[in-house]
């Protein structure tokens, strides 16, 4: 008798949020709200410094935030599915990282689940970008920000870019997160594009980016 053919589940596309205590939660927060509306199986873990710049920095609950994910898991919880990599993904964001992580990720450190998953995501090849906050910089945190590079990761620190012309502290966070965004080839329409500078200021309908 012929052999049934094998029928495959489809795989949702996933992505990884890392949220740790460096000064900036907004940019995970705001992450998490860019991707909701879209096909993508979101995976999240705050950090217990992360909840404390949360405190400090916004009015919001930590309810509030994981009611933005697909997936909540505790940074405590090596077992999570996304610690193995065979669990598929499209990669990994840390919006912040802190230079803590930063460290963990390039020394190998594995003791809390958003290093380990950073970890996973170096050694299968996937895309891991680290939006470092932190200034000004220790020779340590550039050595660390060297070493992930070599190791594939992207350090892309949430730099504004001011070509954009942004006219609230919101858009200035968006362009950056859309630029993020980009490396996985996901647009979200936040990033107004450069066009040349003889095509005058850049609008929404008419992005802008350069590098």
């Amino acid at each position: 008798m012929a052999k049934k053919p094998v029928v495959k589940a489809e795989r949702p596309d996933r992505l990884i949020v890392g949220i740790t205590g460096a000064s900036g939660f907004v940019y995970g927060h705001r992450l998490l709200q860019l991707l909701q509306p879209l096909p993508i199986e979101v995976h999240l873990v705050v950090s217990r410094s992360a909840q404390l710049t949360m405190a400090c920095e916004t009015d919001l609950k930590l309810a509030d935030v994981t009611a933005l994910a697909d997936r909540v898991h505790k940074n405590d919880d090596i077992g999570a599915c996304i610690a193995s990599g065979s669990y598929r993904t499209l990669g990994m964001v840390v919006a912040p990282c802190s230079m803590k992580t930063l460290a963990e990720i390039a020394c190998g450190t594995s003791s809390a689940l958003i290093a380990r998953a950073a970890d996973v995501i170096l050694k299968e090849r996937k895309r891991l970008v680290l939006m470092v906050r932190e200034t000004p910089l220790t020779l340590v945190h550039l050595r660390n920000m060297t070493t992930v590079t070599e190791m594939g990761a992207i350090v892309a620190p949430p730099v504004p870019a001011f070509y954009a012309m942004p006219e609230n502290l919101d858009q200035m966070v968006e362009h950056t997160l859309g630029r993020v965004l980009d490396l996985f080839d996901i647009d979200v329409s936040a990033v107004r594009r450069w066009t040349g500078p003889s095509r005058g200021r850049s609008s929404n309908s008419e992005p802008s980016t350069s590098s």
